[in-house]
């Protein structure tokens, strides 16, 4: 059984906006690309929005989330401040990545540098029941942390 292929229209909002794409065949996120005409330096612990110059029309029950890309995290410090982006499938506006500079030291993003990937999830709505009283579980109420310090 292969892959599903989810058709997801782009447009571009710059000509020189890249679309994004699979590395590899078993790549789930395809790369999003910096669509800047210059370089753009981020200092440490400095939070930018770098544009990547396109739009999708994301189908009705998915949504799309940004992510770091691995290598950038590594070498240059960049990450994401919100952890992981959503793309709701109602948003029809240019896609931007909120980044942050985690390292000590100036780093530069280049024009057309790939600088977070773009995964596909599928989403269900869901509606809240409001209760007095919730199902008892074997963990209960023990919260952060408490899940490494049980015994099986």
């Amino acid at each position: 059984m292969g892959r599903v292929v989810i058709k997801i229209k782009i447009k571009k909002f710059k000509d020189t906006a890249q679309i994004p794409f699979f590395q590899t065949k078993g790549s789930s996120g395809a790369d999003l690309h910096a669509a800047i005409d210059s370089p753009m330096e981020i200092k440490p612990m400095q939070r930018v929005l770098i544009p990547s110059g396109i739009g999708l029309e994301i189908p009705e029950g998915y949504e799309i989330q940004v992510r770091a890309r691995s290598g950038l995290a590594y070498k240059k410090g960049l990450s994401l401040v919100n952890g992981l982006g959503t793309i709701d499938a109602d948003y029809r506006g240019e896609i931007s990545v909120i980044a942050i500079n985690l390292g000590d030291e100036t780093i530069t993003i280049e024009p057309d540098e790939r600088i977070a990937q773009i995964i596909c999830i599928k989403t269900e709505q869901f509606e809240f029941e409001e209760t007095t009283d919730l199902s008892a579980s074997d963990r209960g109420d023990k919260g952060f942390g408490s899940t490494g310090s049980q015994k099986v």
